[in-house]
């Protein structure tokens, strides 16, 4: 009676406490798992993700979106010539090269999307445009359909229709005439079918 009476409690002991066992050590492997350095393809796709929201939310300007997406576009670079010289792999301290180089752009696109720079699109039909520009534009990045170097020359052609706009109207007491509105909606036209160029060619980030 006893001997059946021990081994049940040990049984109820052994219910008990090998799940909880099991719980803990399930929990420490995923904690360990999710300190897991991110890939460089995962690294470069959260880069891309936060240029596009900068676009969309105004934070990033143009300009500033040109040089970050130049500057992204030397690193898709120089990583595709680490790739060819080494059968389309990554070395350790290739990886290690390109992590630190992605940290310093991460920091980049933290700046530029906090400082005093925001993109001013207007009212009217003009800054309607130049919203659903830059909308597009940002789209592309975050679906992959714009490479970075894509993006940059887009962009460095919306800089080049915000500066237009700009003299425009410092010449005329900050309004734009009927033939300066004509003016910049013809280059957004030229402007927007490189847009959709980019975004439907066989490129992609």
């Amino acid at each position: 009676m006893k001997t059946t009476k021990l081994i049940l409690n040990s049984a109820v002991l052994i219910a008990l406490v090998v799940p909880a066992a099991f719980a803990q050590q399930s929990g420490s492997s995923s904690t360990g798992s999710s300190t897991t350095q991110p890939t460089v393809q995962h690294r470069k796709k959260n880069q891309q993700d936060r240029i596009a929201n900068g676009i969309q939310s105004g934070q990033l300007t143009a300009g500033e979106t040109k040089k970050l997406e130049t500057k992204e576009a030397s690193v898709n670079k120089e990583e595709a010539g680490m790739r060819a010289s080494n059968n389309g792999k990554l070395t350790s301290a290739d990886r290690t090269k390109l992590q630190n180089q992605q940290n310093r752009l991460s920091k980049q696109i933290y700046t530029d999307k906090h400082n005093a720079a925001t993109q001013h699109n207007g009212n009217g039909l003009v800054g309607q445009r130049k919203e659903n520009q830059q909308d597009r534009i940002a789209n592309g990045v975050r679906s992959g359909q714009l490479t970075a170097g894509e993006t940059a020359k887009l962009e460095s052609k919306q800089q080049g229709v915000n500066r237009t706009e700009a003299g425009m109207r410092q010449a005329n007491g900050g309004k734009l005439t009927a033939a300066d509105k004509t003016a910049v909606n013809k280059q957004q036209n030229k402007a927007s079918k490189q847009i959709y160029a980019k975004k439907h060619n066989a490129a992609k980030q």
